[in-house]
């Protein structure tokens, strides 16, 4: 009843695939294009992180046993909180200074 009267020839499907093929692989190049001063402050952020973040938890357990002994004044725990709290949080913040000024 209804003829096909167009049919792809193969040379066609390939380049239909080639295309396919571009398309998916363009978002590779775009996120390529970082500098190096982009990736090196990333991975000195990244780097620092990881050194932080045992000595965040050291400091919180020593904070805890000073604190139950009952020998600690209350501005320490305060400060080392806050302190934890500005070092993990460094990226946000930044990026919501950027956008208030941006």
């Amino acid at each position: 009843m209804f003829a096909i009267r167009n049919r792809a020839r193969p040379a066609q499907y390939f380049h239909h695939l080639l295309w396919v093929a571009a398309a998916a692989t363009v978002p590779q190049f775009a996120c390529a294009q970082a500098s190096p001063f982009d990736r090196g402050a990333n991975s000195l952020v990244d780097s620092f992180t990881v050194l932080a973040t045992p000595v965040a938890i050291l400091a919180v357990m020593v904070l805890a046993i000073v604190a139950m002994t009952g020998r600690i004044s209350w501005g320490w725990p305060i400060g080392v909180i806050v302190g934890i709290g500005v070092i993990f949080g460094a990226p946000e913040i930044v990026t919501w200074v950027q956008g208030l000024f941006a």
